[in-house]
């Protein structure tokens, strides 16, 4: 009997279920288990219960989320940050659990270190207390977040019960435009099929213009799978995949990396696997985007006007644009690029890897920012490659302050806040009320765009500024 087409999904879940319960819930064996300095909760659970850590060889701790952006070479001046980061370094030495702390070379955000550092590969299951942990999925590895007492039943047994999701497969087909990059396509497949548009999936990207990003823009594309409420983001493994691996510290090496790409290259998704859903996009239609209001999915084209809640005809949504357009302090009908603001961020676990700094320097090179701003990279490899091509040298002449890795600016929970009320045009991935610091503003764009904002002091179309 020939067997059923599999998806993607189909595939890495079936290979990872242990048991089933009569509910349908299913055991799923994790292969690795990212702790960040926000674990120190599920440390707790299990020295409370007496237990150790299951597995410490597949799991790794990473300081990034409270880290800080500058003085790395003082000791961190808040006490309760320097406690969780120590905190987490102490733990990790308890366990035997490999540690990326301050003064480690290789640190930085989670979700940049764990891919370039080879721990993420294609096939695996990855699980980390962090919700953009969908990132890893560009491998074809079936990531997503967990909650602490999930991050403390992993710690224990390697294992966590979950629900089989749904299936979405969003097939973008096209050349991409000049200056359109992988986070003016997640910010297009958001706005298409909303904030909560893929809730219960997970969400597989296909198609030409997929195929055709680097493995940069693929972590970006699975990083905001979660913004459109996807349980997992992940796209099918192949050559790039395979060459950006191969050599990485963690990765398989010789004669292993060979027999790990030809298992690899069965993982991607038979002819005629079936799909609970499928969107389809044209990457030729998708533009430059910005956000206007405080959800992802509020991304429109840079050219367009601000929306007027009056020509919505459904009176809830009509509400909820209008208390955005109220925290945003923005007009229906002002046009975006009229829009000024008052900061940059460049960073994240979305856009802080070595092509979104280039494509950011591109644009600011030989040119001086009109607003302050903050560029952080997201690991220290990443910061002495962008180093050894001159690019902090081009952020700096820009006017620009160069950071250190982490989160930063992203979540703020460092310190690095937008003062309460200015505008920041932000590479991030959520711009919900208060999430770069109180009452302040963000609207989310790529590398490139920010760069043209920092430039211009305004919202504005990168493509004004000539080809890439």
């Amino acid at each position: 009997m020939t067997p059923s087409p599999r998806t993607l999904f189909d595939k890495v879940w079936d290979a990872h279920v242990m048991a089933t319960r009569s509910d349908g819930q299913a055991l799923l064996a994790i292969d690795r288990h990212l702790l960040h300095e926000g674990s120190f909760h599920a440390f707790g659970m299990i020295d409370h219960a007496g237990r150790r850590v299951r597995r410490p060889d597949l799991t790794v701790a990473i300081a990034d989320h409270y880290v800080p952006s500058r003085g790395r070479d003082r000791p961190i001046p808040d006490p309760e940050i320097a406690a969780m980061v120590s905190g987490l370094a102490e733990n990790a030495r308890r366990h035997g659990i490999r540690h990326f702390g301050l003064d480690d070379p290789g640190q930085g955000i989670v979700h940049v270190l764990a891919p370039e550092q080879g721990l993420t590969l294609p096939g695996l299951t990855v699980v980390c207390g962090d919700s953009h942990t969908s990132t890893h999925g560009a491998f074809g590895a079936l990531g997503f977040g967990i909650g602490a007492t999930e991050v403390a039943h992993v710690l224990a047994t390697q294992a966590l019960w979950q629900r089989r999701p749904k299936t979405l497969r969003v097939g973008i087909d096209g050349r991409l435009g000049p200056h359109v990059a992988a986070k003016d396509v997640i910010l297009a497949i958001i706005g298409r099929i909303g904030a909560g548009g893929a809730v219960g999936h997970v969400l597989e990207y296909a198609g030409s213009a997929i195929r055709g990003l680097s493995m940069e823009g693929r972590l970006t594309i699975c990083n905001m799978s979660i913004e459109a409420g996807a349980r997992a983001g992940m796209i099918a493994p192949d050559e790039t995949t395979f060459a950006f691996l191969e050599g990485r510290p963690f990765a398989p090496k010789g004669d292993l990396f060979a027999r790990a790409v030809a298992a690899w290259r069965t993982l991607p998704s038979d002819p005629g696997a079936r799909f609970d859903r499928e969107e389809i996009l044209d990457a030729q239609a998708i533009a430059p985007a910005v956000t206007w209001g405080t959800s992802p999915e509020t991304a429109v084209p840079v050219t367009a006007r601000v929306p007027d809640p009056a020509g919505e005809p459904e009176a809830g949504r009509a509400a909820q644009m209008r208390a955005m357009l109220d925290y945003m302090g923005l007009s229906p009908g002002t046009p975006l690029e009229a829009v000024a603001i008052d900061r940059v961020f460049i960073g994240s676990c979305t856009n802080s890897r070595i092509e979104d700094l280039r494509a950011a320097a591109g644009v600011l090179r030989g040119r001086r920012a009109a607003v302050p701003g903050l560029v952080v990279p997201g690991s220290g490899p990443v910061r002495r490659q962008a180093e050894a091509e001159g690019l902090d040298a081009v952020f700096r002449a820009a006017g620009l302050e160069w950071g250190e890795p982490g989160c930063s600016m992203c979540v703020g929970i460092n310190g690095d806040l937008v003062p309460p009320g200015e505008r920041c045009a932000s590479t991030t991935n959520r711009n919900f009320p208060g999430r770069q610091g109180p009452n302040a503003r963000t609207h989310l764009m790529s590398p490139a765009m920010v760069a043209a904002a920092a430039v211009a002091g305004r919202l504005t179309d990168v493509r004004r500024f000539g080809e890439p």
